[in-house]
């Protein structure tokens, strides 16, 4: 899914949010970057962050990062036990908040390493969720750490 860059109408069409969702909902995972300043841009924005450009392209990001900030969410098992959110700062740039995948909560560590790719929300939309790179970090299939 290619978008044309913003030029003349810039503010006509689908907002970056709406495309950033259509990209996840055909299973990619897309930021913004600027052709002006060159820097990677996210949360989706009309206009480039750092230098105030509409310049925007989006493109499929390596999708490694690594961990900044982690908290675990404690609810009860009847809603869905607890879960994780994490704040990733990806390689190129930008922080994004998600979810480490397939290991036990206790066992997400700040500065872990991690890559991302389009998993299922919790009323199984499509989101950004991480899987552990660290090569010490294994995971069973129930998704608990080893």
């Amino acid at each position: 899914m290619t978008h044309p860059p913003a030029t003349g109408t810039w503010t006509e069409g689908p907002g970056p949010d709406v495309i950033f969702a259509q990209h996840l909902a055909a299973g990619e995972f897309r930021i913004q970057r600027c052709a002006a300043c060159a820097r990677h841009v996210f949360y989706p924005r009309l206009v480039c962050n750092h230098c105030g450009s509409v310049d925007l392209h989006w493109q499929a990001p390596s999708g490694r990062g690594t961990v900044y900030a982690v908290s675990v969410v404690n609810r009860s098992a009847d809603k869905g036990g607890p879960y994780n959110v994490v704040l990733v700062d990806l390689a190129e740039g930008p922080r994004m908040m998600g979810r480490v995948d397939g290991i036990a909560n206790d066992t997400v560590r700040i500065g872990m390493s991690v890559r991302a790719r389009v998993g299922q929300g919790a009323g199984g939309e499509p989101c950004v969720v991480f899987d552990p790179l660290d090569p010490d970090v294994s995971t069973d299939r129930e998704g608990s750490a080893r």
